[in-house]
């Protein structure tokens, strides 16, 4: 699959991008390649191929970079309150956004 110059100023125009037509022409480059790399990976064969749910898994195992959770921070509540415009019970006040 290919883009063409209509279909980059449509997506141009979705994104409310405006591109200069050197602009949008190495955009066009840029994104055919990706989407040939897309169906260079969709077209490989991986029937009998184990998926990776961490490739890093590959060269190290997973317990060696995973962490029990840790509180490293103490409650900071009233610090962080205090520069705060309206607070109400330990809690920001914005205005109200909808109606």
């Amino acid at each position: 699959m290919s883009l063409d110059s209509g279909q980059i100023g449509k997506i141009a125009a979705l994104s409310r991008l405006k591109l200069a037509p050197e602009q949008a022409q190495a955009l066009e480059q840029q994104l055919n390649n990706i989407m040939q790399l897309a169906d260079r990976l969709s077209s490989e064969n991986t029937d009998g191929v184990e998926p990776l749910a961490h490739p890093i898994s590959l060269i190290q195992p997973i317990a060696l970079r995973l962490r029990e959770d840790a509180v490293s921070e103490a409650d900071n509540r009233v610090a962080n309150m205090a520069n705060a415009p309206a607070a109400e019970k330990g809690l920001f006040l914005v205005p109200k956004v909808i109606d």
